[in-house]
């Protein structure tokens, strides 16, 4: 009986291996697909003013420089908006340090007293909008880090009016061992996993490193009040926009964003905060998702084989194409240079991504910035401090 059920164990994990190994195989080809395309882009000669929207909450040690690389953009016409909603915020003082250094730059400070919803980074969004001065906005995340010709690109997309939205692929500066997981992750899996969606079926969502769009498309879907209490705010803006008809580009240009040296316990609630967003937000596609781990379900079948010849021969084609596709998506389209030393972790890194796919399925709570919320189809509802 027991010998049974670890055949049929062997069976299941085995096909969901496969599965994992043709979604490897699509990972590939839409990676080298978007490197055609990068080949082709050039930064265009449409360059309208633009107003960069970033809304503040506490200092992080790399914020300062990741606010610097917005002052240099090789740009005609720009403005920056910073949005706090605390007068003794620590990012203040960075913000002034700023206008200090850059005193050519339109640099602004916005007050946003008011909690209109559960989301405060949105909230704080609401009341910087109505101080920015041009049609076309950017907003991102506070420790994005981008380059001198970042403006240009995400830009040149306009050119074409029919275009809703232009997002971002990003990767992550580790500063330790937690960090390096993750950012390998990012690189290698999650950006994997944006370029089969543009493959697939085209980008119908934003990533918070990047969000850029006319706001006469913003007035289309209502403004920011509609995300109020959605955790994935960027997720929902993109699908917003798509939903309207109007197409979400993904731009060539790859920004940096910063990763701080985690705890376990930081590690575990960020990447468990992660997961739910995901779930909640992405629902059916979060599911299969499960499938894609083709290198733990490869590991798995080989354990209840019993070392079965097959088995490890598919453990080795699972291997090699998930190096393969690491490499492509990695170091020849993101560029990053942690991938290649830290492709021993890749084996580590899946089989707790699939530990992670698994446990957001245990409940609706997460951690975020020192408070806890419950998630109900992607919306956030503030749970009560222990007494």
């Amino acid at each position: 009986m027991l010998h049974h059920l670890l055949s049929i164990g062997a069976d299941v994990a085995a096909a969901l291996a496969i599965c994992g190994i043709a979604y490897y195989i699509l990972c590939i080809k839409s990676a080298a697909a978007f490197l055609g395309d990068c080949r082709q882009a050039q930064p265009g000669s449409f360059m309208p003013p633009v107003s960069i929207i970033k809304p503040l909450r506490g200092a992080d040690p790399e914020m300062y420089e990741a606010f610097r690389s917005h002052c240099l953009q090789e740009y005609p016409e720009y403005e920056l908006i910073f949005g706090v909603a605390e007068e003794n915020d620590p990012a203040i003082a960075l913000v002034e340090r700023l206008q200090r250094e850059f005193p050519q730059r339109s640099i602004r400070l916005i007050m946003c007293p008011r909690v209109l919803g559960a989301n405060l980074k949105v909230s704080n969004l609401v009341q910087m909008l109505p101080a920015a001065r041009f049609e076309f906005l950017v907003v991102n995340d506070s420790d994005i880090r981008v380059p001198a010709d970042y403006l240009r690109r995400v830009m040149a997309p306009f050119a074409t009016p029919q275009t809703g939205l232009v997002t971002a692929l990003y990767r992550g500066a580790a500063t330790g061992m937690l960090s390096r997981m993750e950012a390998i992750g990012i690189s290698t899996d999650f950006a994997a996993g944006v370029l089969a969606a543009r493959e697939l079926e085209g980008i119908r969502f934003g990533l918070g490193s990047t969000l850029a769009f006319p706001r006469r498309v913003l007035d289309d879907m209502g403004g920011f009040e509609p995300v109020l209490d959605y955790l994935a705010d960027d997720y929902e803006i993109g699908a917003r926009i798509a939903a309207q008809g109007h197409p979400v580009m993904l731009s060539e240009v790859v920004v940096d964003t910063y990763l701080p040296d985690y705890s376990l316990g930081e590690y575990w609630n960020h990447q468990l905060r992660w997961a739910r967003t995901l779930r909640h937000a992405r629902k059916w596609g979060y599911l299969g998702m499960g499938t894609t781990f083709g290198v733990p379900w490869a590991l798995l079948a080989v354990a209840l084989a019993h070392g079965a010849t097959w088995s490890w021969v598919l453990a080795a084609v699972a291997l090699v194409l998930r190096g393969i596709m690491a490499f492509m998506v990695g170091t020849k389209v993101l560029r990053d240079p942690l991938v290649v030393p830290n492709l021993w972790l890749l084996p580590l890194r899946d089989l707790l991504g699939l530990l992670f796919w698994g446990a957001s399925f245990t409940g609706r709570t997460i951690d975020w910035r020192g408070d806890q919320f419950t998630l109900k189809h992607g919306q956030l509802s503030k749970m009560p401090r222990p007494m």
